[in-house]
């Protein structure tokens, strides 16, 4: 069982129903998403279902994931405090209704409030990228995951506006008669999004995740292969998105040529990780096992598809058939084990940290069934109908944490009031 790593600060944290409530309305959104997908798949006619099943699963589960997250931990890490607790609060119900009424407009083809909701989404999104970016600004100089952290934001900022931009270009044609066309921006925008802001995201939380609950350090060859990946990978995704959006097939091949390399080498780097570990294994470690893997064999085939048609619409993200590779197998399994212990982590500080040492107390990994852990971890890695039946178990496991162990009921977490402070919070910044 893993315990509570001794180089955090947990006393840097924002109040718990912010994280959490972040965590539990991303996951309700993760079933949702795959319903919408297996109704897609099954050529259910019901308005853009397709656009809807994306959304769903990237942002609202993905994303509003890394929004609590980053929140959680950027001061718990980087040992400063939350710049502001209330736009930490209210960048969620901007978020979460944002993507419903988008999602609602797409499934009953209501075009005309796209605008509306997707503006909604843009400014959680900038809330988000505002809060964080000020905290962030206090923790210099920036280690890796600070730095990844940081690219994050800036995508973060760009993804949302140019959704925006397609959002109004639905019933209000932008780009008709320009040589920006519509699917050249669709493919910068989903470049931006997943490629930017949800796998630099991604990474940087990885640097550090890996490292602590593995209990290893990054040495000899793993020193290099870092240095690929942090110069390879943001420099690839501009290059790639930026290749895409004027039409310039040899930029994005530049592009996509250092995005697959960089994830190439990030990969041998977290499997290094996993593999010199002697802690016990646990559902985040089975996870990010599985997306060491998903990531090298995406990897190695998304290189030569890009260098022969980066701009190809079968090829927007890696080579065809690689999406669901790319989605599922690495982002998917990486929110997933991070969020087994995520959730855990924060009720357990919350509820058992004061009591250690005078009573037993249980370890964070024994605050989830790893029963049901197992189960969905197998229905997922199956596929097919199967991802339904895990991303339920999944859900309810998460919600049984807090449901058994919050110092409050589950309707609290989720429905109470925008901001909870209590005696152990350290104080934040309301300055906005």
């Amino acid at each position: 069982m893993s315990a509570i790593p001794g180089d955090v600060d947990p006393d840097r944290q924002p109040p718990m129903t912010v994280p959490l409530r972040h965590f539990l309305v991303a996951s309700a959104f993760l079933p949702l998403g795959v319903l919408v997908g297996v109704a897609a798949a099954a050529d259910l006619r019901l308005g853009l279902l397709s656009l809807a099943h994306v959304h769903l699963l990237l942002v609202g589960w993905v994303c509003l994931t890394i929004a609590g997250a980053m929140t959680q931990f950027v001061p718990v890490w980087s040992g400063v405090d939350l710049h502001s607790t209330r736009l930490a609060a209210l960048q969620l119900p901007l978020l979460a209704g944002g993507l419903v009424g988008l999602a609602a407009s797409l499934l009953l083809i209501r075009l005309t409030l796209l605008p509306v909701f997707g503006g909604t989404l843009l400014l959680g999104f900038w809330l988000f990228v505002y809060n964080v970016g000020r905290t962030l600004a206090h923790a210099r100089p920036f280690d890796t995951t600070e730095r990844h952290f940081a690219l994050a934001l800036g995508f973060f900022v760009l993804a949302p506006l140019l959704g925006l931009l397609l959002a109004i270009d639905f019933t209000h044609p932008l780009f008709a008669g320009t040589p920006v066309t519509r699917p050249r921006v669709v493919a910068a925008h989903a470049t931006l999004a997943v490629f930017g802001a949800v796998l630099t995201t991604v990474l940087g939380a990885l640097y550090q995740l890996a490292t602590m609950f593995t209990q290893t350090e990054l040495h000899g060859v793993d020193e290099p292969l870092q240095r690929v990946e942090a110069l390879g990978f943001p420099a690839g995704v501009l290059l790639l998105a930026g290749g895409r959006l004027v039409g310039s097939a040899p930029v994005a091949r530049v592009g996509g040529a250092l995005v697959a390399l960089a994830l190439l080498a990030f990969a041998l780097v977290l499997a290094r990780r996993l593999w010199q570990t002697h802690v016990d294994r646990t559902p985040m470690l089975s996870r990010y096992a599985v997306v060491a893997a998903a990531t090298a064999l995406w990897a190695g085939l998304a290189l030569p598809a890009w260098l022969a048609e980066p701009l190809a619409r079968s090829r927007l993200l890696g080579a065809a058939g690689t999406t669901h590779l790319l989605l599922l197998g690495v982002v998917g399994f990486v929110v997933l084990g991070t969020v087994y212990h995520v959730v855990p982590f924060v009720v357990w500080v919350h509820r058992y940290s004061d009591r250690l040492g005078y009573e037993p107390v249980p370890m964070v990994d024994d605050l989830y069934d790893d029963r049901v852990a197992a189960a969905d971890f197998w229905s997922l890695l199956v596929g097919g109908v199967a991802v339904l039946l895990g991303s339920v178990l999944f859900v309810a496991n998460v919600a049984s944490v807090v449901r058994e162990h919050a110092p409050g009921s589950l309707a609290t977490v989720v429905f109470g009031g925008w901001v909870e402070i209590d005696s152990r919070d350290a104080p934040t910044t309301e300055g906005d």
